[in-house]
């Protein structure tokens, strides 16, 4: 017995010497954990600062979200724990962690319930042992484990950081980081993503079962995929409302009636190449991201692009913004990781309709006409003016520019090589208005294919302040990332008739001054007289007005008013209403051959409409940082390029225009009766349609044509801007008169001293004197001063 009772003595000992042994290697190793000398130990500083990588968001003046930046897998965005629902908190504390509030990062109970049940019982229902705030420790710093023995290895470290996290920061800001920094697939990093992203929806405005349904994700987002395992992420949310209930934070009726409703997703995909505004979004990021340019780095037919680009980094504090400022810690912004806020001019409402105005006219009826006229054509869709030659020129240049033929050279083929390639069928999708096509056909077919659909863009800003409202640049941007607002420039046709009228104001003509409508000559420096074509067939042979010569964009007093201006002075004049490209001061220049943005043309037009002031414009308002300080803040541009009479004088003229001139079509054809301004602008062969208006309160440009050039219609009657780019406007005019919270009248009138009222209307008692120009060559001696 004796002999029996020592050996139980020693046995004890020996367990609790084991034990204290155990004990003291435990703590031995989370000593050297702590220490950082085994496994890995953030530095304080990470601890401090866990999360550095956010989203930027870009919202519209209405204050919705439009897009986003980030860099690829990381589309978070921080919220607060005050922009949280509470039931997003109670669904996850419950779920996750009933006791959070009452450990400091490892709660021991749980530990002991789950190696009691599971490790010794095989309890599959037993419950985890990990907090929330060691689930952190986990996304934060454990990498993903290969086996269960390097997972084993990282639960003791996690456990350390948990503990270490608890000590920095409060047990809201541990909920917040979590829920910032969870990944709920689908390109939804963060709560606040994954709340827009599968509900349409900001944090705060969950219910119980969206609240449920996320938080029920973070069990294994991959298996609990509401867009594509819909039953069993919904069977998960249940259990979390379940949960919830029993655990004191939702009532049984509560409970009832969430877990009877259907699982409903709002899925939007996060793409920057779909959604509201992407080119906008695109020409955003590019000017904002933009360095400083250095002459070497552009190529010699790029020299007009440095020199913009050069005035653009000096004047404009947009562009290159991130690169010009500085974050409190002396490194420059990131514009996909630090989380900024960007809030932007854009009119989210108007947008929509800027968009749907153009996929409305140019998409659903303008292609479906250009296709008939092109049906069973050779050259289609080329004009039947272009040669075989010029055809073949074009398509190869199209053919070298894609990202087809670069691999193929990059394989080593040559040019032949590649050509047989490029005439081989292949399947591809392709765009259609109705959506992406799947066909077979050669890649040579695809090129002609693709620039068979014309193209088009639109710019509205606010006459008054410069903030541009709607921004579209093309067609579809998923395929056609070219943007026509600020990137593409075309020749502006008739619609720069205005300036050269504007100019002859400031020289001291009156709209109510005269000319004989004659044939007229372009006097040309070497003395050659040059004739020049004309629509009109009105009044030939006597006096009109000019006035009258605007209204009709007749060609003949435009030429009569050029020779009788300075063509150096004009270009000159023309760059002050902000045309920025290279403008050749040659007689034809009043017809319009100069190249020029829809951007540049609508800051010129705002003159017009603001008594003479041009406003450049403007895009951002304001920048925030993560943490919501304003960082930036921009205010407009403005320029007097004429006087106040001046503006009045063509106020009165490009009123005329549209109330029975050559923009007439917006009453009789479309109905709208709002006073406004406008020009119609059809350059050669009509390859371009123009139309620019403005209202007292907005200014807006559209364009219309095809690729290149030489893709247009082949007849007038269809390619005229009155047919192409006009009803684009009236469509987007309309939409945004209809939504009465725009705050839009069509009763709005332009504030107009009387005496600029209606100036030629007939009365005897004229404001201007009026004086007749006779003689086709009277002014040249003034041209070749």
């Amino acid at each position: 017995m004796q002999q029996n009772n020592a050996l139980a003595k020693k046995i004890i000992r020996w367990f609790w010497a084991i034990f204290a042994i155990g004990i003291v290697f435990t703590f031995l190793i989370f000593f050297l954990i702590y220490k950082g000398y085994v496994g890995y130990m953030p530095p304080v500083e990470d601890l401090e600062n866990p999360i550095d990588k956010y989203a930027s968001q870009v919202i519209s003046s209405d204050n919705k979200l439009l897009g986003t930046y980030s860099r690829q897998k990381e589309n978070r965005i921080y919220v607060n724990y005050n922009d949280l629902s509470p039931y997003l908190i109670d669904a996850l504390i419950a779920t996750e962690d009933i006791r959070f509030y009452r450990h400091s990062g490892i709660d021991a109970y749980a530990l002991a319930r789950a190696f009691v049940k599971r490790g010794i019982f095989s309890q599959k229902n037993a419950g985890g042992g990990s907090t929330i705030s060691q689930q952190l420790a986990k996304l934060l710093f454990s990498p993903k484990a290969e086996n269960l023995f390097e997972r084993s290895l990282q639960k003791p470290i996690e456990w350390v950081i948990a503990v270490q996290l608890e000590r920095y920061y409060t047990k809201e800001e541990i909920i917040n980081l979590y829920l910032n920094k969870f990944d709920f697939l689908n390109n939804a990093v963060g709560v606040q993503s994954a709340s827009w992203v599968y509900f349409g929806k900001t944090p705060d405005n969950l219910s119980i079962e969206e609240a449920a349904t996320l938080v029920g994700m973070c069990k294994n987002p991959a298996y609990f995929n509401p867009i594509r395992r819909n039953e069993q992420t919904k069977g998960r949310r249940n259990v979390v409302i379940e949960l919830m209930c029993k655990n004191g934070f939702i009532t049984e009726d509560e409970k009832n009636e969430a877990q009877s409703k259907p699982l409903t997703i709002s899925y939007k995909k996060v793409d920057h190449k779909e959604g509201l505004a992407p080119y906008f979004r695109d020409y955003l990021k590019r000017i904002m991201s933009a360095t400083k340019p250095e002459k070497k780095t552009y190529a010699q037919y790029q020299m007009q692009k440095y020199s913009d680009d050069s005035l653009a980094w000096e004047t404009n504090p947009l562009y290159g913004w991130c690169n010009k400022n500085q974050k409190p810690d002396g490194s420059n912004y990131n514009l996909h990781v630090d989380g900024l806020k960007i809030y932007t001019t854009i009119d989210s409402r108007m947008q929509t309709y800027a968009e749907e105005a153009i996929r409305e006219h140019v998409g659903l009826d303008l292609q479906e006409r250009f296709f008939k006229e092109k049906r069973g054509r050779s050259y289609a869709p080329f004009s039947k003016y272009i040669s075989d030659k010029d055809m073949e020129t074009i398509l190869t240049r199209s053919m070298k520019q894609s990202d087809r033929y670069k691999n193929l050279k990059q394989e080593g083929l040559n040019d032949s090589e590649i050509r047989k390639i490029f005439d081989k069928k292949s399947e591809m999708t392709v765009f259609s208005w109705y959506g992406p096509k799947d066909t077979i056909m050669t890649p040579w077919d695809s090129i002609r294919y693709v620039k068979s659909f014309l193209r088009s863009g639109i710019m509205s800003m606010d006459a008054r302040t410069g903030a541009v409202k709607a921004y579209v640049g093309g067609i579809d941007f998923k395929y056609f990332q070219y943007d026509m607002v600020n990137m593409g420039r075309r020749q502006i046709g008739s619609t720069i008739k205005p300036y050269l009228y504007s100019m002859a104001m400031e020289e001291g003509m009156t709209p109510c001054d005269q000319v004989m409508h004659e044939e007229k000559f372009f006097i040309t420096e070497t003395g050659q007289r040059k004739a020049v074509g004309n629509n009109a067939r009105k009044s030939i042979g006597g006096p009109v007005t000019i006035k009258w010569g605007l209204q009709n964009s007749d060609n003949w007093v435009t030429v009569e008013l050029m020779n009788r201006m300075n063509p150096y002075m004009f270009a000159n004049f023309l760059h002050s209403f902000g045309l920025r490209g290279y403008i050749d001061p040659v007689p034809s220049l009043c017809l319009g051959p100069c190249d020029v943005s829809i951007a540049e043309m609508v800051s010129g037009y705002s003159a017009f409409a603001n008594r003479g002031i041009r406003i450049e414009p403007v895009y951002v308002t304001r920048i925030e940082d993560s943490y919501g300080n304003i960082v930036a803040t921009f205010s407009p541009q403005m320029q007097e390029v004429i006087s106040e009479e001046t503006s009045f004088k063509m106020l009165d003229m490009l009123r005329a225009v549209v109330d029975g001139g050559t923009g007439s079509r917006l009453r009789f054809k479309y109905g709208v009766t709002a006073p406004m301004g406008a020009k119609t602008g059809t350059t050669q062969n009509h390859s371009d349609g123009w139309f620019m208006d403005f209202t007292p309160s907005l200014v807006s440009g559209v364009w219309v044509g095809g690729e290149d050039r030489d893709i247009h219609f082949d007849y007038m009657g269809n390619g005229q801007a009155a047919s192409t780019a006009l009803p684009v406007f009236a469509n987007f005019i309309k939409k945004v008169y209809s939504d009465t919270t725009l705050g839009y009248s069509q009763t709005e009138q332009f504030v107009v001293p009387p005496e600029f009222s209606n100036p030629c209307g007939g009365s005897s008692d004229l404001p201007y004197p009026t004086s007749t120009i006779q003689g086709e060559n009277q002014g040249i001696d003034e041209f070749f001063e």
